[in-house]
């Protein structure tokens, strides 16, 4: 009998941790004055926009602190918002702390995600509303994520921002196998997270991605 050979992990918490740390360097140093303004073409603020992603990184590294992650729904923390149109989050800021402060509660929940995507079951299932996922699927969420909420700030505060395109290649093969590549791997991730138009293909009004575990995975 041939040996069995393991599937190549597309994502993992290493590519997480790559995603967090270019989100943190990409916006060190701004004054804490410019957080209050719109972020890109979403209704939050820069500042809630960073907490919603680390509310993100931080719920999705839950769901595999549980023993049998799909008997749970959702880890029941209770949620709230700031603000009425802000995001609902069961984290946020400290305010005192500034915008450095935040970057490290984001690098504190990606740093949890990345370890807990790395030592869970590589066959665990997890749920998500689009669906159940495994530890692979999750970290890809992290990755997108983190990349495209970097935009939506980094746009909000005119600073220039491209992640590395082996991020969003793996992303994109693992999350969205049914979008063709056009362009860079990228502006193609933006497009299909509904941040970008061309002349040939029209922003996305509604998309989602696809987290049920690869095929032979």
């Amino acid at each position: 009998m041939p040996p069995s050979v393991e599937p190549q992990v597309l994502v993992s918490g290493s590519h997480v941790r790559r995603a967090v740390a270019h989100c943190v360097d990409t916006l060190t140093g701004v004054p804490a004055a410019q957080w209050q303004v719109r972020a890109g073409s979403l209704e939050w603020t820069c500042w809630e926009t960073l907490e919603h992603l680390a509310d993100d990184l931080l719920t999705y590294a839950l769901r595999f602190g549980l023993a049998q992650p799909m008997d749970v729904p959702r880890v029941p923390l209770r949620i709230s918002r700031d603000r009425p149109d802000g995001p609902a989050n069961v984290i946020f800021g400290d305010e005192d702390a500034g915008p450095e402060g935040l970057l490290t509660v984001v690098t504190a929940c990606g740093g949890l995600l990345a370890a807990a995507v790395d030592t869970a079951a590589p066959t665990t299932l997890a749920p998500h509303v689009f669906g159940a996922s495994d530890p692979e699927g999750f970290a890809a969420m992290g990755v997108v994520e983190t990349l495209v909420h970097t935009h939506d700030i980094a746009q909000g505060l005119h600073r220039a921002y491209e992640p590395p395109q082996d991020l969003s290649e793996r992303a994109l093969a693992r999350l969205f196998p049914d979008v063709p590549l056009t362009g860079t791997p990228w502006s193609t991730l933006l497009w299909a997270t509904g941040r970008l138009d061309t002349p040939d293909r029209p922003r996305r009004t509604d998309w989602r991605w696809h987290g049920a575990p690869r095929a032979g995975s």
